[in-house]
């Protein structure tokens, strides 16, 4: 390498490292592609690459296949030993919560939705929740529209379902897949398009068993870590928060 490369891979490692440093890039945020790196900075890909990998060497940055560079930081946890918000989890590690509803109202049931919750009409919620101001998850949430009629706007953007429905809450049932970003969840979590994701959806039941919520949760798979207690026990019982389900 070039005395003239060497100080031109330098120069955009230093002015990367200002950007993510003022904020431009929070944590977790993907940056630019390395093509469009090589526009801003007029450099071929070669050199952008190592600039980018010299970030990566101070673990300021990581990469993934098929998603691209982006701002390291830890994954945010949640534990799955027992039932309650998302919100509620994160607040508890310090980490500053919102939503924003990006749909709210009465829909004639999907067919999975249909039979999951025996209803032909349903509340729908859509949102995208915010950790420390950066989106975290885009959740879908379907309710009975028997149980569903007193719910307002203002009551699915503040409070949790959990505490605004007219039933006690039993338990539920919670199924984790990988999947890859649509472009419409890839817009709104601010991730590329077919990157990983996780995509949980969880059933709620009253406690006389009827089922009353289900939702759908999307998370960016490099944010999100799900935490499961393995106490030791014999076989005839099951780890905490953590068992095997057949599939249909």
């Amino acid at each position: 390498m070039t005395r003239a490369s060497a100080f031109r891979y330098q120069a955009i490692a230093d002015a990367l490292r200002i950007r993510i440093g003022e904020g431009e890039f929070p944590g977790g945020r993907v940056l630019p592609s390395e093509s469009d790196l090589s526009a801003q900075y007029d450099a071929s890909r070669v050199t952008v690459r190592k600039a980018l990998e010299a970030l990566r060497d101070e673990s300021l940055i990581d990469s993934r296949q098929g998603f691209g560079w982006f701002v390291a930081t830890d994954p945010l946890r949640q534990s799955l030993g027992r039932l309650g918000t998302i919100e509620a989890q994160l607040a508890e590690g310090g980490v500053e919560t919102k939503r924003h509803i990006l749909g709210f109202g009465f829909v004639t049931a999907p067919k999975d939705v249909a039979e999951k919750l025996n209803a032909t009409r349903v509340l729908e919620v859509v949102r995208l929740n915010l950790a420390d101001g950066q989106p975290f998850a885009r959740v879908t949430v379907w309710v009975p529209d028997d149980l569903a009629a007193e719910l307002s706007y203002t009551v699915a953007e503040k409070m949790s379902f959990y505490d605004s429905l007219p039933v006690s809450i039993g338990g539920a049932t919670q199924t984790i897949g990988a999947a890859l970003a649509s472009d419409a969840d890839a817009g709104l979590l601010q991730v590329p398009p077919g990157s990983p994701i996780l995509r949980c959806h969880r059933l709620t039941k009253s406690v006389d068993g009827r089922p009353v919520i289900f939702s759908e949760f999307v998370f960016p798979a490099h944010l999100t870590e799900f935490v499961v207690d393995l106490p030791q026990a014999d076989a005839s019982i099951a780890p905490t928060g953590l068992r095997l389900v057949d599939q249909p």
